[in-house]
């Protein structure tokens, strides 16, 4: 099981998901290892992917382009005077990809968040040519960035695998009550869960 793990911002849970994911599947009996390209500012998404994936891979493994700057990768990266390398990430992406039965790579930001000059998260994603999963913050707007962004990942010819729907505050408007079933209605793309605000596991299915 492959797959890319964008949201519909930044923001979003996507790491705390990303993070369940890879534990539930290392519970079935896969080696699997969550994954990170480019991190900007804290590196405590890479720490809590690392734990998550047992700690198998070091940093720079799981996260060869880190700039210690809180701004998207494009700024960062200038910044750093450093560009965003797609060539070199795509040959670690092979490496890893031959070494692992399940790989869950998690992008920066959301899904066209810029990397390069006329580049952006989903050319990463790309040229990684993964199934994509979304996840999406439960509260007001949320459907109208979950379209907008299932329709950007299907015009460029990538599989939309399902939606996350991350609960983040125990109370809950009316938006967020009813979010699911109005994404159900508005979007063929099915919710794979439903987050909610504390939950340490997930359960997959083992077959």
């Amino acid at each position: 099981m492959n797959y890319f793990v964008t949201g519909t911002d930044t923001g979003v849970g996507k790491t705390f998901v990303t993070a369940l994911l890879v534990r539930a599947l290392r519970k079935t009996g896969l080696n699997s290892v969550a994954l990170k390209p480019i991190c900007c500012g804290s590196r405590e998404d890479v720490h809590i992917l690392r734990a998550a994936s047992g700690g198998e891979l070091s940093m720079e493994e799981m996260n060869p382009q880190y700039f210690d700057i809180e701004a998207a990768p494009l700024a960062a990266s200038r910044n750093h005077l450093e560009p965003v390398n797609l060539d070199f990430l795509a040959a670690w992406f092979q490496s890893h990809r031959a070494q692992r039965q399940s790989l869950l790579v998690e992008g920066a930001g959301g899904w066209m968040t810029p990397l390069a000059a006329k580049q952006t998260m989903a050319d990463l994603a790309g040229l990684f040519q993964l199934p994509v999963l979304i996840v999406v913050p439960n509260r007001l707007g949320c459907i109208n960035h979950t379209l907008l962004t299932v329709e950007n990942i299907r015009s460029r010819g990538l599989e939309c695998a399902g939606l996350i729907l991350n609960s983040m505050e125990k109370k809950q408007s009316l938006a967020a009550r009813t979010n699911r079933e109005n994404l159900q209605e508005a979007c063929a793309v099915p919710i794979l869960f439903e987050i909610h605000p504390g939950q340490q596991a997930l359960e997959l299915d083992r077959a």
